[in-house]
């Protein structure tokens, strides 16, 4: 069990959770090293929001044991059941009424303000402007060709799972999260035909800063990890690692968009 000490109910969750574990006849590891826990564990079960799974996915990355979200707060699409229904997700799993979901993992290379990078990303990689109010420019091209000059505030590169994340903020498309897509989502783009693009997951992305100021910032996964100079390019290609995210069996990502989005449709 991997808990975010930041969220004051997380303690007390995790103290359930062990106790649940316990009575059924099992048993119940809290923290540690996560590779280590991974290792060692037939399912690991993360408590917090999204940010507390993204940091768990990139520490297992590649490995075979799966990950059941605990949300505690926030929206969540990554974090599987809500804390008010532990007791009954548990029960469910001891009854083997659960499935497995594989999850592309994206990855980022390059020289940036020489340094050598190599990041890997469950949502998504974000180039933008630092601190300052201006916009920034950016060549981005897809297998060597060009897709078009940007002057915006940035570019989402998200993966399938992140297009509920910062590219749906952003203005993107939601897609399945298990399609074998790329979104690319400027933000507040100068041109207004500058629009979400869906490419295929075995594309090779490189993203160019091309003005020296304002910086240009690159994140993971909301992680900012290094800052472009004028000329430094970075590639985004999909990860050779995945991650398995365990899900109860009657859960549908189309059902959690209904109700985390709030969809009530419309009548005339």
């Amino acid at each position: 069990m991997i808990g975010n000490s930041d969220k004051a109910a997380c303690t007390e969750i995790i103290r359930k959770a062990a106790q649940l574990i316990k009575r059924a006849g099992r048993k119940a590891v809290v923290d540690g090293d996560i590779a280590t826990l991974a290792r060692e564990s037939d399912l690991l079960l993360v408590f917090g929001g999204d940010g507390t799974m993204l940091r768990a996915a990139r520490d297992i990355a590649g490995s075979p044991t799966p990950i059941l979200g605990i949300n505690i707060g926030g929206l969540g699409f990554l974090t599987a059941v809500p804390s008010s229904e532990l007791a009954h997700a548990l029960k469910q799993i001891w009854s083997g009424n659960f499935k497995f979901e594989s999850r592309a993992l994206i990855e980022v290379g390059g020289i940036c303000h020489g340094k050598k990078i190599q990041e890997t990303a469950l949502n998504d990689i974000v180039a933008s402007r630092g601190a300052g109010a201006r916009l920034i420019t950016l060549d981005v091209s897809v297998d060597s060709e060009l897709i078009t000059r940007y002057r915006c505030d940035g570019l989402v590169i998200s993966s399938p799972t992140g297009s509920t994340a910062y590219s749906l903020a952003a203005g993107g498309a939601v897609v399945l999260p298990t399609a074998e897509v790329f979104a690319l989502t400027p933000i507040c783009p100068h041109a207004l035909s500058n629009r979400s693009i869906i490419l295929p997951l075995d594309s090779k992305i490189s993203v160019k800063a091309i003005s020296p100021h304002p910086a240009t910032v690159l994140s993971v996964d909301g992680q900012v990890v290094a800052e472009l100079d004028a000329d430094d390019e970075v590639t985004i290609r999909r990860s050779r690692r995945a991650i398995r995210l365990m899900n109860l069996a009657d859960n549908s990502f189309l059902e959690a968009l209904r109700r985390k989005l709030q969809w009530r449709g419309a009548y005339l």
